[in-house]
């Protein structure tokens, strides 16, 4: 075999090998499993920033036995409590929280907010000064004897606490209140009373002596929720207005009554006439002023009384 077909048979031979290796495809690599996911708790919503949204009350009023404070709850609040129990919010974040005459030393609010957060502010109650006044009229009030008091009275205070349960609509709460009659300061909402030598309760509203048949007004706005058909043994003929937020005024000893239940009525609206109905020495207006069981000092409402 001549050299020159020696290399050209080569040459054939390594040409067929490439192609042959080109035609063969390559190996893969064994696949890979896919990673198994990692089960975990759901991840936390993430509040908005905190400049975005105020994080605590505004409170307006004095904390003192006997006072109203209005608020504004924080941004996002879901619900609201105070000591322990809960109080309703409208629909701008507006409460209403009040301090019984026995309030005492210290009040809790607290605020549930979106995201799971919660907002507590503790609040220092100053004490009231209550003096002692000595009345000139049977404990039983109107009542021909104890025994018909205590006949009579269970029903009367089963009127007064329907008519304080009773769900009214009012922005009342939120005006600046007006004395209802202007006159003598002649009783003192927080005073301990002593019936002819037997001692009482504390006074529970504030008495302003004025002649009997004169006009009283509305002092804020509201809804009438009792209306005495017949004089009660102690309050006389008696109205309930409901203000809003559970603040109601009540007005005792009333010679007539122009309003009926279910009516509204606005600030300033003549509502009937002073009297001397029930348990009264004389002609007077008895104002009283309840925020839920809270018993409440209308003056640190009305401000000073002026001529």
């Amino acid at each position: 075999m001549s050299f020159v077909n020696y290399w050209s048979r080569q040459g054939a031979a390594l040409s067929l090998l490439i192609v042959a290796a080109g035609c063969v495809p390559p190996v893969e690599s064994a696949a890979k499993p896919a990673p198994t996911p990692v089960v975990g708790p759901a991840p936390t919503p993430v509040p908005p920033p905190a400049a975005q949204a105020r994080r605590d009350f505004i409170l307006t009023g004095i904390a003192e036995q006997g006072a109203v404070m209005l608020g504004q709850a924080p941004d996002d609040v879901r619900t609201l409590s105070f000591d322990g129990k809960p109080i309703p919010v409208d629909a701008n974040g507006r409460f209403l929280i009040a301090f019984d005459r026995d309030a005492g030393p210290s009040a809790r609010l607290l605020a549930t907010l979106a995201y799971g957060r919660a907002v507590e502010r503790v609040i220092a109650v100053s004490p009231g000064s209550w003096r002692l006044e000595q009345i000139n009229a049977p404990y039983r009030g109107s009542a021909s004897s104890d025994a018909d008091f205590e006949r009579r009275r269970p029903a009367e205070l089963a009127q007064i606490a329907e008519a304080r349960n009773m769900a009214v609509t009012s922005d009342g709460w939120r005006q600046k209140f007006r004395w209802p009659v202007k006159g003598r300061l002649s009783g003192f909402f927080g005073s301990q009373r002593v019936y002819q030598g037997k001692p009482g309760t504390y006074h529970g509203g504030t008495d302003i002596a004025v002649p009997a048949g004169t006009p009283f007004v509305a002092p804020a706005d509201g809804v009438v929720v009792l209306a005495a058909a017949a004089p009660f043994t102690l309050e006389g003929n008696l109205l309930i207005v409901d203000h809003g937020m559970g603040l109601s005024s009540a007005f005792l000893h009333c010679q007539r009554l122009d309003v009926k239940v279910g009516e509204r009525v606005v600030q300033g609206q003549v509502l009937g006439t002073v009297g001397r109905t029930g348990r009264a020495t004389g002609p007077h207006m008895h104002w009283g002023l309840k925020w839920r069981d809270a018993r409440l000092d209308p003056g640190k409402l009305a401000g000073p009384i002026t001529q």
